[in-house]
């Protein structure tokens, strides 16, 4: 099995619901995770919106016009295609507003 990374852009931002829409939506969240709990290596978590780019030139915050990511998480899978797949059935994939997730193979070290 090979490790992926899946991080999450746009979408449903979790400071700006309501209680009621935020059971609804982690409620289709738990139900992912129970339906690929033998592939998650880490199911992650969300980021707080106050991130900060480190360059050599020095730190700044992430504004929100530079599509900060939202949160990430760890899966294995035994290849590119089938961790695709697996981020397809993300809840992610229905909040609209630019949904995304981006998946990247870990090399091993």
């Amino acid at each position: 099995m090979k490790k992926f990374v899946f991080e999450y852009y746009g979408g449903l931002n979790p400071h700006d619901m309501a209680e009621e829409k935020m059971k609804e939506v982690m409620g289709k969240w738990r139900a992912w995770f129970g339906a690929y709990k033998d592939n998650f290596v880490d199911s992650g978590n969300p980021y707080e919106s106050n991130g900060m780019s480190v360059t050599p030139e020095g730190a700044k915050s992430i504004a929100s016009d530079m599509w900060p990511a939202r949160g990430y998480s760890i899966i294995n899978a035994s290849d590119m295609d089938a961790a695709v797949k697996i981020a397809q059935q993300c809840p992610k994939m229905e909040e609209g507003n630019g949904a995304t997730i981006r998946v990247y193979e870990a090399i091993p070290m």
